[in-house]
Formats: C-alpha cells, structure tokens, sequence
C-alpha cells in the first residue's frame, strides 16, 4: 500500500493560533499533527508514503529524520506553488503501484482503506473519493452518487442540512491521472475531478468514520480533545 500525503498547505488561517510553520506540523497535544496521519497510516498497514511538500519544507523532513516509522518515507518538493493537483501529480510520478491513496497532510477522516480499496477495485474506478455525509454544515461542496457509487456531479459550497462531502482522501489509478496530460500547475478537485465526471469513472465510497479538518482555528482546538481518545 502505498499514500501520497499533501503537506504543502500555509496554514494561514491557523496563523493566530499557531506559529508560522506548515498546516500539517501544526502541534497537538505535543506531537505535530502529521504525527497522527502517520499514525493512522500505521494501522492501515501502509508500506510507502510520499510527502508533496512546499512551503518551509525543512520543519517536516527534519521531522522525518528525527523519528521512526513502520513505512518507508520519501518525498518530493514543489519549487513553487503548484495546486493541489501539481502537487499529487508531482508525487505521482514517483510512486510504484498501480493505485496509489492520496490523504491531505492537515485532515484525519478514519476511513478502512482496504475496504476503500476493495470497492475501488470492484468498480474498475479511476479515482474513488472518500465521502462523508454531514448536517448543517457550509464549509464543503457536495458530492452527488448514484445507487451504484458514480460520482454524477460537484455543487459548490453553501448552507445544507444534509449532504456527502469529499473527506480529502483518494484512492487514485496512476495512469489514468497522468495520461490525461494535466499542466504542472493545477486544481485536483476543479481541473481533474469536476473536468473529467462525465466519464463516469470517479466513484464515491461513504464512511461513517470520525472527520476532522484543522483548516480553522475552532477545529484545530478540536483535535487537541478529540485525539485524547482517538489515538
């Protein structure tokens, strides 16, 4: 099994609440909170990952070096900002298996990627998408499936009482992404999954399990509590 994990956010809406350091090296509970992402890769029995890594590279890789993982770790670094889908197209390219997961170095959203990886396969899916289903909520765009699990289509983000979101986690056919010629510089969710849906190849697989994303101050807080018990 191998991850490709996004670490190259700024972090600049933590910025009040943390120092200025990588979004994913932002501490809780005295240990970055990459350590938990890689804490969970570890017990979803993970082999390789990749980090695609940016803006102050050197806090994570010096991170990296200091510690031991049960996983061998590389990386790859933008030399300039080049979106989410550069980013994973980057790391991509040195990646060994056929479908590669692809998780955001600043999110946990406990999904069994072997059953993510089952259903994948089972549907011949080009990219399968984590979703989780969520109430009340303005943050995130919906993701609309069929019976089947096809992804129909992408609504842009407003109020909802109710609707599946993309949970930030991928399990992606290498080929398929790069065969489609994508710039360097570009947006995974804009120019790859809402540019290609009418494929009909992207599949979504619903998880119920816990969600959290520190991309605001509020929740980061959150994290702190959360892991306690989590971890």
């Amino acid at each position: 099994m191998e991850c490709i994990v996004l670490a190259g956010g700024f972090g600049t809406r933590l910025r009040s609440v943390v120092e200025d350091i990588p979004k994913c090296m932002a501490p809780v509970n005295e240990q970055p909170f990459l350590h938990y992402v890689f804490k969970y890769l570890a017990d979803n029995y993970c082999d390789r990952v990749i980090l695609s890594l940016g803006y102050k590279h050197e806090y994570i890789t010096n991170w990296v070096n200091e510690n031991e993982f049960p996983f061998t770790v590389d990386h790859v670094i933008e030399q300039e900002p080049l979106g989410t889908g550069g980013g994973i197209q980057l790391a991509m390219k040195e990646a060994q298996e056929e479908n590669v997961f692809v998780l955001n170095g600043d999110t946990i959203f406990n999904v069994n990627l072997n059953l993510l990886q089952t259903f994948h396969n089972t549907h011949f899916a080009e990219t399968t998408l984590a979703l989780k289903e969520m109430h009340e909520f303005d943050r995130y765009g919906v993701v609309n499936v069929n019976d089947n699990g096809c992804i129909n289509s992408f609504e842009e983000k407003q109020y909802r009482d109710k609707g599946l979101i993309n949970g930030g986690a991928y399990l992606i056919n290498k080929q398929a992404l790069l065969d489609k010629q994508l710039p360097e510089k570009f947006s995974f969710e804009k120019d790859y999954l809402e540019a290609y849906v009418s494929e009909q190849k992207f599949y979504g697989y619903v998880s119920d399990g816990y969600f959290l994303d520190i991309g605001i101050p509020e929740d980061y807080y959150k994290a702190a509590e959360d892991f306690k018990t989590l971890f």
